[in-house]
């Protein structure tokens, strides 16, 4: 059976001026799904998100977002579509409940429903006591879950998310994620960008970007699994003399030091990757506890980053 996709997207880029924001992007994204973009800042998250729903044109390529061209056909798409960025972009000298009601005229939402729906909202994303309160004073969390709300008022098809949980809580982050979740189960599509590495391992599947390009794509675990990295992990009582003594080694791609442990890359064609990293640290007299372990999705986010030099032996 096909996979049915909400979004299908093929060598998409964009220039501005000298700058390649985002290069040649494939992209398949299932419906009902959670799909991630990881990457650092300037990247080309953001910018890809803007291409998907119509807001910036593509310098090349194509796009077809729940089965309308991109953007050629982007007013028919914005009634299916919810749209949250990073930054709270409602209005603070508005209630919540004004603001919903605000939403619900702009996307013509039934009038004899909008007052139901609405109190529906107000208890499912727990703001029932701040409907009265003025959206500006709210804490992050309370503002993040009301511009949540206001994204599927209108019941869309597909929610684009640009890193919004940037500036609230771990449990606040958390709640928003459980939301997530009831959403993609109920059918909505979801594409959300962060640079969170638990946040992207949540994702049903994840897209690495680094620099406009697309380096990875794939479900987390597939992506731990295909690093081509060897992983070692080191406790050492003096770390920053072990990774001295290891960034030595012409053949080691990446060392990060995690408090008094080390997790060191080494591409799988290395020989015995364990017995090397042992021999170095006896012979500088470090005592150390060694050992190989899974790559984690930093570790990935690491390998597919690297210099082209760094990757191979």
């Amino acid at each position: 059976m096909t996979e049915q996709l909400a979004i299908k997207a093929r060598g998409l880029s964009k220039q501005f001026g000298s700058l390649r924001a985002v290069d040649q992007l494939d992209l398949d994204v299932p419906r009902a799904s959670i799909y991630g973009f990881l990457g650092p800042n300037g990247s080309g998250k953001s910018t890809t998100i803007r291409m998907l729903c119509g807001l910036l044109t593509p310098s090349e390529g194509q796009a077809d977002v729940l089965g309308l061209e991109i953007p050629k056909q982007a007013r028919e798409l914005k009634p299916n579509i919810g749209y949250m960025t990073q930054k709270f972009s409602l209005f603070g000298d508005l209630t919540v409940l004004e603001n919903l009601q605000f939403i619900a005229e702009i996307y013509s939402y039934q009038k004899s429903l909008r007052a139901t729906r609405i109190d529906e909202l107000l208890q499912k994303y727990d703001l029932t006591e701040q409907r009265r309160q003025f959206a500006g004073t709210m804490s992050g969390g309370q503002k993040q879950r009301l511009a949540l709300a206001c994204a599927v008022l209108h019941k869309p098809e597909l929610l684009l998310l640009d890193e919004p949980t940037s500036a609230v809580d771990p449990q606040s982050r958390r709640d928003f994620w459980a939301n997530l979740f009831r959403l993609a189960a109920a059918g909505t599509t979801i594409l959300v960008s962060t640079h969170y590495m638990d946040e992207a391992e949540r994702c049903h599947r994840l897209a690495i970007l680094d620099r406009g390009i697309k380096v990875a794509d794939g479900t987390p675990r597939d992506l731990q699994r295909s690093t081509g990295m060897s992983i070692v992990e080191v406790l050492a009582e003096d770390p920053y003399r072990a990774q001295t003594v290891i960034n030595q080694l012409a053949v080691v791609a990446s060392v990060t030091q995690l408090g008094m442990r080390l997790r060191i890359l080494i591409p799988e064609s290395v020989a015995d990757p364990l017995g090397m990293v042992q021999s170095e640290l006896a012979r500088a007299g470090i005592a150390a506890d060694t050992h190989t372990a899974e790559a984690s999705l930093e570790d990935v986010f690491v390998a597919v980053t690297l210099k082209p030099e760094r990757r191979a032996a």
